[in-house]
């Protein structure tokens, strides 16, 4: 299928972020990996083109185990995206971090067990081209300039956000223990969620800028002394905040810089690597 609708920037995020602007574009998109989780949903914010992705589906039909990320971040790059911003709910490891609180996390650490965390592992695509071994670097695994541009953002509406931290991704879709939870603080890291790997990872390889803004909806069950986390007070949390972080999101994207103009490294991160296949 050839894509006749292009974006500039990306948001993998949920309904709530696109579904009240007007004149808004479905377009599905096919890629070697399979379908991605939806169609995008491309509109204009604040000038911009952006596509939008349910990262979950429509309906959140979609586990955190079984989300076809690198679909999801092929299909955001065949349309033009080259910047995505990746809001998500997470646990709270400390209880400064406590529900509503906004974290630009700067580190990563992957707990996950059984998902597809590279293009480049020697395997065919579909259509018989094998790609390379290619190997980047994910030393800072988020980009430094979209960072900057989402703390501004959240402190212009007035949310004091955090600046760092460590997110660590747990596989999901069931919660930690309570003795995971307490080891996961215990490493200093400050947030645990089930999605920011390895949609971080996969953007870098697609030369892509990613920023994640996480969401603390909980207090993590080892960070608290009660029932521990609950579906339900997770989604009242961020239903909660939903309005606030799409007004910061849409504020980062008017502020990001144009995808020619970006100086950061995550543009080059091959470093003239061949992948062994065109990237769309």
């Amino acid at each position: 299928m050839v894509n006749t609708v292009s974006a500039e920037i990306g948001v993998i995020g949920g309904s709530g972020f696109y579904s009240f602007l007007d004149d808004v574009t479905e377009v599905p998109v096919e890629t070697p990996y399979g379908p991605p989780s939806d169609s995008l949903f491309v509109g204009h914010v604040a000038g911009r083109r952006v596509a939008f992705l349910p990262r979950h589906g429509r309906g959140h039909h979609l586990p955190p185990h079984r989300i076809n990320y690198r679909a999801n971040l092929w299909a955001l790059r065949s349309v033009g995206v080259r910047q995505v911003l990746g809001p998500c709910a997470v646990g709270g490891l400390r209880p400064e971090h406590g529900p509503g609180t906004l974290l630009v996390p700067d580190q990563l650490v992957d707990r996950t067990k059984a998902r597809h965390n590279s293009y480049f592992d020697g395997l065919p695509l579909p259509d018989g081209t094998v790609a390379n071994v290619v190997h980047v670097s994910l030393a800072d695994p988020y980009c430094p300039a979209g960072r900057a541009v989402a703390l501004k953002a959240a402190r212009g509406r007035d949310w004091e956000a955090v600046d760092g931290g460590t997110l660590v991704v747990i596989e999901g879709p069931r919660f930690s223990t309570r003795a995971e939870s307490r080891w996961h603080a215990a490493q200093g890291w400050a947030v645990v969620g089930m999605t920011g790997h390895p949609e971080a990872a996969l953007a870098r390889e697609l030369e892509l800028c990613y920023t994640s803004l996480n969401l603390v909806t909980d207090l993590d069950a080892g960070a608290e002394t009660g029932e521990g986390v609950s579906h339900e007070e997770v989604l009242r949390v961020f239903g909660a905040n939903v309005d606030r972080l799409r007004d910061v999101l849409f504020d980062a994207v008017a502020a990001l810089p144009a995808a020619d103009r970006r100086t950061c490294a995550c543009a080059h991160a091959l470093g003239g690597q061949d992948p062994g296949f065109a990237l769309p």
